[in-house]
């Protein structure tokens, strides 16, 4: 019987994960299933540049069914891991759920938003951790300008719409606040009503610093573009409120902004609180090196874990903080790519490797033209920086397929220009069936059993006064109608 290997999570460790026991592994020595409730894996870097219109959001994400020709795909949610039992609950997108058994299972659910109970950033705010925020948060922007540039130019309304809020300074946040400003600033040629001083961005960060990714000095020179591109940044400030989309900030300092964009961190996914796994305090999956589940030193047999999800020690010269690898997408794709050797070496017999690793660098773009790479000591900014961010992101996203889609995309808007039609309403499409579609008229009440009674007493009362006006007609004379009727004929 082939072993049956249940992946949670299609993200960049499941991925990576399945495709690798593809390869490795025979279909009869191996069942392989990925549940995930999004049939694609998203390629995360890529959503400041698809919020900006420079990249088509479907060339974001990789299709799983295509490329896991041998795997399992599953639409839906693992509510529930019994690993004692070996068994899995999943909650599909339509239908009753069910228990899956299974021999191994691979955790890799995983990050989400992390917000803080901050009053109206849930009714007001949008992340930036999925394809359809992205695209939304694009649309969006293009939207407003388009509404603004019908409203009177001291419009308050009007403000607002031209005003976009970013929480949150690290990488996302940056490269999201960046490329809004770029495709703003392309805006302005298609709406001459609009000027650039009409344009307002603020970034909130509470922190001293932003991207502590990079060094000191680089995150100043990123400040300084950002400066002179008059988008201002909040430094050791605090989001108090947004509510009604007005933002109060920390420092008193308060506007209205209809575009907020939450980027504040992230935290590992919540369903891991349904398994009998054991979690950390940030309700991470505790783990060893090799991606083994661990609870303290012990492993947890057939149960392995990667990415977002989990508390990986970073055995490297610069370990993450708390000694653990940070959640990116670096680290997500290798360990993704170790954990299926390991798993084979295991099923065979053999010790897995632990996951060790040296530093690529950090690169962010920052809107067409302009960039950031470090690595060590060498940095490179400006526009060698933005090239090296699309080189290394194009080649970086997975399957040949998509990297030809990626870049062929931003081939044509070197020479087309960025494409700013919007559809907006794709959120609610069936709002131009409804405005028009015809419906029923409303059913009559039926009237009350005393009220039915009082007519039917009212109309026996009106035949018996129309009784009595029949016979005295009859015995005088006849209808006006009736003599014309007789002269006629």
């Amino acid at each position: 019987m082939p072993v049956k290997i249940l992946i949670v999570g299609g993200g960049y460790a499941g991925f990576y994960t399945a495709r690798g026991l593809e390869k490795m592994l025979k279909p009869s020595e191996v069942s392989i299933t990925v549940v995930d409730p999004n049939p694609y894996m998203t390629y995360l870097p890529f959503l400041p540049e698809v919020a900006a219109g420079s990249i088509e959001p479907r060339h974001a994400i990789v299709p799983l069914r295509r490329h896991l020709k041998a795997t399992e795909v599953i639409g839906g949610k693992v509510t529930k891991v019994d690993h004692e039992k070996k068994t899995a609950v999943i909650t599909p997108e339509s239908g009753e759920a069910w228990t899956e058994d299974y021999d191994v299972i691979v955790m890799t659910a995983g990050s989400v938003s992390r917000t803080f109970p901050i009053p109206g950033v849930a009714e007001n705010a949008v992340g930036m951790k999925a394809i359809e925020e992205a695209q939304y948060v694009r649309d969006r922007l293009i939207a407003n300008f388009a509404r603004a540039a019908a409203l009177p130019t001291d419009s308050e309304e009007r403000e607002a719409l031209l005003t976009v809020t970013v929480v949150g300074g690290g990488f996302a946040g940056i490269e999201t606040f960046a490329e809004l400003r770029s495709l703003a600033t392309s805006l302005i040629e298609y709406y001459p009503q609009i000027t650039m001083e009409d344009i307002h961005f603020h970034l909130v960060e509470a922190m001293g610093r932003i991207m502590p990714e990079v060094s000191l000095e680089t995150s100043k020179w990123v400040l300084r573009d950002l400066d002179r591109r008059d988008a201002k940044v909040h430094l050791d400030t605090q989001l108090k409120s947004a509510v009604d989309k007005v933002v109060e900030l920390s420092t008193g300092e308060k506007f209205a902004s209809d575009l907020i964009i939450w980027t504040a961190g992230v935290m590992a996914n919540p369903m891991v609180r349904s398994t009998d796994f054991p979690v950390d305090e940030r309700g991470r999956l505790t783990a060893l090196a090799t991606l083994q589940i661990a609870d303290g030193d012990t492993v947890v047999p057939d149960a392995w874990t990667a990415g977002d999800v989990s508390a990986v020690p970073d055995i490297s010269k610069t370990p993450g903080p708390g000694g653990f690898c940070v959640p990116n997408a670096q680290h997500a794709v290798r360990q993704g790519k170790l954990m299926a050797k390991n798993i084979v070496a295991v099923l065979r017999g053999d010790k897995p490797r632990e996951y060790n690793h040296s530093n690529m660098g950090a690169v962010a773009g920052l809107g067409l033209g302009t960039g950031v790479f470090q690595s060590g000591k060498f940095v490179l900014k400006g526009w060698t920086a933005w090239m090296a961010h699309r080189v290394y992101h194009g080649l970086a996203i997975p399957m040949w397929e998509r990297k030809w889609r990626v870049f062929g995309g931003w081939w044509n808007n070197q020479f087309l220009g960025r494409d700013i039609a919007h559809v907006e309403r794709a959120i609610e499409p069936r709002a131009f069936f409804e405005e028009f579609a015809s419906r029923p008229k409303p059913k009559t009440e039926e009237a009350p059993a005393e009220e039915k009674a009082a007519v039917t007493e009212a109309d026996d009362a009106a035949d018996a006064s129309d009784e009595k006006t029949d016979g005295k007609t009859s015995k005088g004379k006849k209808p006006k109608t009736e003599k014309k009727v007789s002269e006629a004929k």
